[in-house]
This record gives C-alpha cells, structure tokens and sequence, in this order.
C-alpha cells in the first residue's frame, strides 16, 4: 500500500449524525449585527446605483462584522468546513436588496468569482429547465448527488424556499476518504491516481480552451487532504472518446459516491428563507435531496450563490478542479452590467417562458 494512504485526522473529519448544527455550525445574528447591516446596505444605496463588481468592503463597510468573516475564514479552513449563517429578516429587503446584502457579506470573506462562461458572479440557482435546454444542476430542478464546484468557499442564500424538500446535505470528504480507506483502500488509491475529465464546451471555449484535463480526486498536496469531484466529467470524457475508464476506476467513483450518501456520514441541513450557507469546497461534498416546486418562475425555489476565492489560503493543487484560475477573467468578458440582479433575472425567465409557450 502507498505510504500516501494514511487515515486523515482533525476537525475536517466528522460525521452528521454526532453533529447538532444548530449549536455547532451556526451563527445567529444580533440585533446590533442586523442593524450594522442595515447601516451598510444604506451606504451602498447613498452611493447610486453600483454593479457587483463594485460593491467591496469600503462601499459595503462592516467594521465590526467584518472580524466575523475573518475568523470565519479560518474557521472554515482549519475547522469543520461549514457554517449557516441565520437571523436575516428576509421579510424586511426586496430581492434585490437581499441580493446586495449577500453579496457585500460575502466580499467580507473572500473574492467572488465568475461561475461560468457567462461570467455571473452572483448566480441564481433556480429551476429553468424549461427555459434554458440542457440546463446545469443550478438551473435544473430535483435532488442532486455529493459533489463539489470549482472555487474555495461555495455559499448559498435561501430567497425563496420549496413547497417542500430541498434540503442541503453535506458530507466531509475526509470522512469518505477514511472509510474507503478502511473497506476498500484499492479504491481510494484509484480516486488519487490521475483522471481524465471533460469540461463543458462552452466554459473551454470562452475560458483557457482546452476542454480536457487530467486531474486527481483526493490530494495532500497542499499540506491538507482536499478533494474535488463531480461525476459527469469523467463520464463526459469517455462519452466524447477522451479516456477510457478502468473497472476500477468505474467502481471506485460509484463506490465514494455510495458512502457520501450513506445515512452514518452525511450532515442534513435546512436552509431557510434569509440563512445563508458557507462550505469548504475543498474539504465539504454537497448535495440536495428532491423537492416539490411552483410552476410559476417568480415563486420558485430560489436560491443565490457565491463562488468564492481566498486569497489566504494555499492555492488548490493545480491537478484538481476541471477550471483554473486564469478562466475566470476571461469568462467575465461575457458578462453584462447587472446580470445577475435578481429581479431583472428571474423577468427575463419569465419572458423566455412566455415565447416557449406561444
């Protein structure tokens, strides 16, 4: 057996069922709290009307809050990966404002990012699919299997809840690790050896070109065991003649993605209308459970979502995530002024819809 093969230790090890996170993954926020909030969404409106690019801790300033997001920074990094933030009266903000309060929040933790060739950097996860053909997973509706994105910190903010379901399940990676390491550790060496990955055309073409990469799943390379998957890109590269998969390689991806959704390792976590979550992509799995939703687009699920670089912490080994840094930039050549303001987001849905159906 590899010498690399050694359980992984410390806080980023744990399982859901021993976690109450409601007192131990949560912060509700003060009455003081809200109101320095307040304070800062009304500097941001004296200042005219700012696109997201604009908004920074200067135009958003947090002078107390903002210690919480650096220590949150840490905590994520160094302690159990996850945090839901509650106590935002949703009921008292339009969604647009919700928006820039998420958004000033988050630049108070890290550097948000574009999550795709259509360079948003606030993204509406909603179900379009029936607007948008072959709509990503944040755009489509039902549950979704463990998997993590491509950025340091991934954080969702709850708009607008389901009818029912949609819950956020959450899984620690290095929990999977060690119990494939305890059941089945040719497997677990199989997901640190290289992969071939297939990225969406569109994300290539518009980001560094190469639709390929080779990759690894798990990785100590950074001095901390990290990990990052998703299960249709290896599957994406045999589909277009790009790799071959080994049977091991088949069963080692089925076999990681049995125990992130075994019932003794995940963490369910509700996130309600205002919370707001915060999750170590590197070292967090994350999923859905099915949901019932509005046939309506404007009283849909709705979620908002941050991608989230941070710059103080080592940079993710460059042979794992299908996106590197350098796409970034140029995928926010195709964004437009104010794209991803909810409103205007969810109307132009809305009109899309319309035509389908005329």
């Amino acid at each position: 057996m590899s010498v690399r093969l050694t359980p992984a230790e410390g806080r980023a090890v744990w399982y859901g069922p021993q976690i109450y996170y409601r007192a131990e993954g949560m912060h509700v926020l003060s009455a003081d709290e809200i109101a320095e909030i307040d304070d800062a969404l009304a500097h941001l409106h004296s200042l005219g009307t700012l696109d997201f690019p604009e908004i920074t801790p200067e135009t958003f300033p947090l002078p107390n809050l903002g210690r919480f997001f650096d220590n949150l920074g840490r905590e994520l990094h160094y302690g159990r990966g996850f945090l839901l933030l509650r106590g935002l009266p949703r009921e008292r903000y339009s969604l647009d404002d919700i928006g820039l309060v998420y958004y000033g929040l988050g630049m108070h933790l890290g550097r948000p990012v574009a999550q795709s060739y259509q360079g948003e950097l606030l993204g509406n996860v909603i179900d379009v699919s029936d607007v948008e053909a072959h709509a990503r997973g944040y755009h489509a509706g039902g549950g979704q299997r463990m998997h993590s994105d491509n950025c340091d910190v991934v954080s969702l903010m709850c708009v607008r809840a389901a009818r029912s379901g949609g819950i956020s399940r959450i899984v620690s990676a290095a929990a999977v690790h060690n119990r494939l390491l305890e059941t089945r550790p040719d497997l677990l060496e199989a997901l640190y050896g290289k992969w071939v990955f297939r990225r969406m055309e569109l994300d290539a073409q518009y980001g560094t070109g190469p639709l390929t990469k080779k990759v690894v799943i798990f990785s100590r390379e950074s001095g901390q065991l990290t990990c990052n998957v998703s299960g249709s890109y290896p599957h994406r590269a045999v589909k277009a003649g790009d790799a071959v998969m080994t049977p091991t390689q088949i069963e080692a991806l089925d076999e990681m993605a049995r125990i992130a959704a075994a019932p003794e390792l995940y963490l369910d976590m509700n996130i309600g209308e205002g919370d707001i979550q915060f999750l170590n992509n590197r070292t967090i799995l994350h999923g859905r459970t099915n949901y019932e939703d509005s046939p309506e687009i404007s009283t849909r699920r709705h979620m908002l979502r941050l991608w989230l670089q941070m710059p103080t912490w080592p940079p993710l080994p460059a042979n794992q995530g299908m996106q590197s840094p350098a796409d970034y930039p140029l995928w926010l050549r195709q964004r437009t002024s104010f794209m991803e303001v909810p409103t205007r987001y969810l109307a132009e849905m809305t009109r899309r819809k319309a035509e389908i159906a005329a």
